[in-house]
């Protein structure tokens, strides 16, 4: 393995919807065979919330989703637990600071603390990303 990143959901769904399909988030998913993603706890929650309500609007059908979640449980992605301390801690103070969202937060959170950088495609998470002084995944 080359090295670790944070991965967040606005890449993730990417590789499930053509429509949110770039060459930054194909890229990501090829570095894949040679790196590791790190992402924190709240990611399987976005991404099943992606997925339920896009399968509610319509735009993915269940065997679609399961198909996605299986791609998804093959790759070399780690989940890190976080304590409800750090989530109402430092957490929130991030959000706060950056005018993200705590989820958002909770990514930006992760590549500050583990030293790796991160890969989004969020505009505003790319800002807080540059501000907070954390590198941008690039492959």
């Amino acid at each position: 393995m080359e090295g670790q990143f944070v991965l967040d959901a606005s890449v993730t769904m990417a590789w499930c919807f053509e429509d949110e399909a770039s060459a930054y988030a194909d890229a990501v998913l090829d570095s894949l065979t040679h790196a590791k993603a790190v992402v924190p706890a709240v990611w399987p929650l976005e991404v099943g919330n992606v997925l339920a309500v896009a399968q509610r609007r319509g735009r993915i059908d269940q065997a679609g989703s399961v198909r996605f979640v299986t791609l998804l449980m093959q790759l070399p992605i780690m989940v890190e637990p976080e304590t409800p301390q750090r989530v109402f801690g430092e957490i929130l103070a991030l959000a706060r600071e950056h005018d993200l969202s705590s989820y958002d937060a909770s990514y930006l959170d992760l590549a500050m603390r583990a030293g790796i950088p991160l890969a989004t495609q969020d505009k505003g998470l790319q800002q807080a990303v540059a501000r907070a002084g954390v590198a941008l995944y690039m492959r």
